[in-house]
């Protein structure tokens, strides 16, 4: 399982950052905040080479061990198969994703407000699966002699589907690259428990509920007082979390207990709330309870309107624009409730955005503890360093900041490699939505995997994803 920061650490003192340099010393540095993404196709051609993408990575979609060598020929496969259906959820928001436009605005945003701050900083975006890939943000920082770096995912909570992917390539990188070994750097693995981000989304909501005392959503006969506040988060295989140890679960629960725990110090009146899993696909388990069961069950129990939260996500992309918009309306409005009010993802929001630049600059000081601590004794130190890290910056995270060799050594330590699950004939349940991007994570584990390789090597090739 995945450590959790201790108390015990707290007597460490950080090291300082010096805002703007002061010295010769400090003029030599140059800060560079890395902000890691998914990535989308931009266009309907994109798609299969996207697709291919995603299944290729063995963090995504994972092949019992003795059939690892096939992995490249069966992604080949499977985007092929799926790329059709996967341009038709991408036509309906417009043709491709609008997620590196939004991540790049992010990012200069944050340049900015770093620069309010005084600190003279390049912020990078990597994507995973597509452009910008992770590898030519690495060339673009080489080429700007960045010494100081801050990875920082752009997933609030942690799993190894999303940020955890990501981190590895990272690993490799790092360590294939001797041009690479002076960097320093330190990874924020989470950010969930951010003030500014829990205000951010408490605003967000706020909004929403309000906008039910509207004078038109008063004629329908809603209020805010009538408004359900239903969280829906990216889901993943209910094996990453029992038997690999993901802290993503809890991180998720604790982030609505935060933002929950906002709206009510406000006095903000509505009809409770609920956290769903959306996304879910093939003969496999997720996390539950799923969105479209959960809106029905909420119909059923008399609610009328909801606040819909894509929680797990940051910026527009097929899995707010279309999933939720399109399949999950469509699923609330034949269930009977006649509200529905999408917040809007993040996105450039001043809020957070000004709280994602703090915790930057307060990660500088631990680029300086992990390489230390790395080149004194090893892993002991590298991973009190990050402990401390952590608890002096007030973070309650799962997983402790620190070095992306640090981090996945305490993450990979306890766990189990992932397993493919066992399947009962018969007992299967389908879960199936026509986005592409959600496949994030989604068959990371995946018997269909497995189905597949059978079929292909005994020459019976069915195909079930068509």
């Amino acid at each position: 399982m995945v450590a959790t920061s201790s108390s015990s650490s707290s007597s460490l003192t950080p090291p300082t950052f010096q805002q703007r340099p002061q010295t010769p010393d400090d003029a030599k540095k140059n800060v560079g905040v890395l902000l890691l993404n998914l990535g989308g196709p931009e266009t309907l051609e994109d798609v299969q080479e996207f697709l291919y993408n995603l299944f290729a990575d063995p963090d995504i979609l994972r092949l019992p061990e003795p059939l690892g060598w096939a992995q490249p020929l069966l992604a080949r496969i499977v985007s092929y198969v799926r790329a059709p259906q996967s341009q038709e959820g991408y036509r309906a928001i417009g043709g491709g994703s609008p997620i590196r436009k939004t991540t790049e605005e992010q990012a200069e945003a944050l340049q900015r407000a770093m620069d309010a701050k005084d600190v003279d900083a390049k912020v990078y975006v990597a994507m995973r699966y597509w452009n910008p890939f992770t590898e030519e943000a690495i060339e673009r920082i080489k080429r700007d002699r960045i010494t100081d770096l801050v990875v920082l995912p752009l997933y609030p909570q942690f799993s190894v589907s999303t940020s955890g992917s990501s981190l590895r390539l990272l690993e490799k990188i790092f360590r294939d690259d001797p041009a690479l070994a002076p960097l320093k750097h330190t990874v924020i693995p989470s950010w969930y428990q951010r003030p500014g981000y829990v205000r951010a989304m408490a605003n967000l909501i706020e909004r929403e509920i309000q906008a039910y005392d509207s004078e038109e959503e008063r004629k329908r006969g809603l209020g805010s007082r009538s408004a359900h506040v239903f969280f829906s988060a990216h889901g993943v295989p209910k094996s990453y979390v029992v038997e690999a140890g993901d802290p993503y679960k809890e991180e998720m629960e604790e982030t609505v207990e935060l933002i929950v725990g906002e709206l009510k110090r406000r006095g903000i009146a509505y009809n409770g709330h609920t956290l769903a899993y959306q996304s879910r696909v093939g003969p496999v388990e997720w996390l539950e309870p799923y969105t479209d069961d959960s809106i029905r069950y909420l119909a059923k129990q008399g609610v009328e309107a909801l606040v819909v939260v894509p929680i797990s996500f940051v910026s527009e992309h097929i899995e707010t624009l279309e999933e939720i918009d399109m399949e999950y309306r469509e699923v609330a409005e034949e269930s009977g409730i006649k509200g529905w009010r999408r917040v809007p993802a993040l996105g450039c929001d001043q809020v957070f955005i000004d709280d994602l630049a703090s915790a930057a600059i307060e990660a500088l000081p631990y680029v300086d503890v992990n390489k230390a601590a790395a080149a004194r004794s090893g892993q002991g130190e590298v991973e009190n360093a990050a402990a401390a890290a952590a608890v002096l910056q007030g973070q309650s995270g799962l997983v402790p900041m620190g070095s992306v060799d640090a981090l996945l050594e305490t993450y990979d330590g306890d766990r189990k490699l992932l397993p493919v699950p066992d399947i009962t004939v018969g007992e299967w349940e389908w879960g199936w939505t026509r986005s592409a991007e959600l496949w994030n994570g989604r068959l990371a584990m995946s018997a269909l995997a497995a189905i597949l390789a059978f079929e292909i090597l005994t020459g019976k090739a069915a195909f079930l994803l068509e």
